[in-house]
């Protein structure tokens, strides 16, 4: 007991010690010839038992931490796999726009949101003279200029494309113009928060595969990947929702989206659409 005690003693003036080390910025090795003295001498002023459990602890806490490690390094290893296939997928198949009006894609009207009419406000009903409002088929048509684009009322719309073929659908691209090209100086008729849902056209089903924020600081063309690659299934139909844009409150502009991925039967073959 009494060997205990100057046990606890030594190692209770060796952690002051070294708190007191710590506080001046130098190491407890450093400290002094005495310290190192305490800390060659501290072992042998254990009692066996309580340093062979003082021994078998730290082995058991090593053991432990090189054990975290190696799980640590084997998950980073998985991730940086992960992202590689991904971008692998996302790159050979973001070629391929299943959306385009020249191959076949059509707008399900009757699940799209209203075009746009300006008839409340005076100048907008003077301009109509000179300028009507684009049609929903607009986004799927690779003209994109100041001007031509499809509006819907308010901030918040969808638009369900059809596609030409059921699809595995792996990304999805959002454009819109930048500041330097709009004749008013700004973008805040762009969508922001976006979700993304395929469906099929039997079922009425609709499966949700990504949400997303266009960025309007960013690239004009934005493209964004979809749970689909993960998780393959094909559809007929994909459904664009906005849930907000960036400030204007009276309408939101779609300019050009386009749908990526491969077609269902389509075994090993890069072919499909034309850009």
């Amino acid at each position: 007991m009494v060997l205990l005690k100057k046990s606890l003693k030594v190692f209770t003036l060796l952690l002051s010690v070294a708190l007191a080390a710590a506080l001046c910025g130098t190491a407890l090795s450093q400290w002094s010839p005495w310290t190192k003295g305490l800390m060659e001498d501290l072992p042998n002023v254990f009692p066996p038992g309580l340093k062979t459990l003082w021994n078998s602890h730290t082995l058991i806490e090593t053991q432990k931490l090189q054990n975290l490690l190696e799980e640590v390094t084997h998950l980073r290893a998985e991730i940086s796999s992960l992202k590689e296939f991904t971008q692998m997928a996302l790159e050979s198949c973001v070629k391929t726009d299943w959306a385009l009006k020249s191959s076949g894609a059509t707008i399900d009207t009757q699940r799209t949101s209203q075009t746009y009419d300006c008839k409340d406000s005076c100048l907008c009903r003077i301009l109509r003279f000179f300028w009507t409002a684009s049609p929903p088929d607009t986004i799927l048509q690779p003209n994109v200029f100041p001007g031509n684009c499809w509006a819907f009322k308010g901030h918040q719309g969808q638009v369900v494309i059809r596609l030409p073929a059921r699809v595995y659908l792996t990304a999805i691209t959002v454009q819109h113009i930048t500041k330097e090209v709009s004749p008013s100086g700004t973008v805040i008729s762009a969508p922001k928060d976006i979700a993304v849902f395929g469906v099929d056209a039997d079922r009425e089903e609709e499966t949700l595969l990504g949400m997303f924020t266009y960025n309007v600081e960013e690239d004009p063309m934005q493209t964004f990947p979809l749970k689909n690659m993960l998780l393959p299934r094909a559809f007929s139909h994909v459904k664009l929702l906005v849930k907000s844009n960036w400030g204007n409150p009276w309408y939101t502009c779609i300019y050009r989206v386009k749908v990526h991925g491969k077609m269902e039967n389509q075994k090993g073959s890069t072919k499909g659409p034309d850009k």
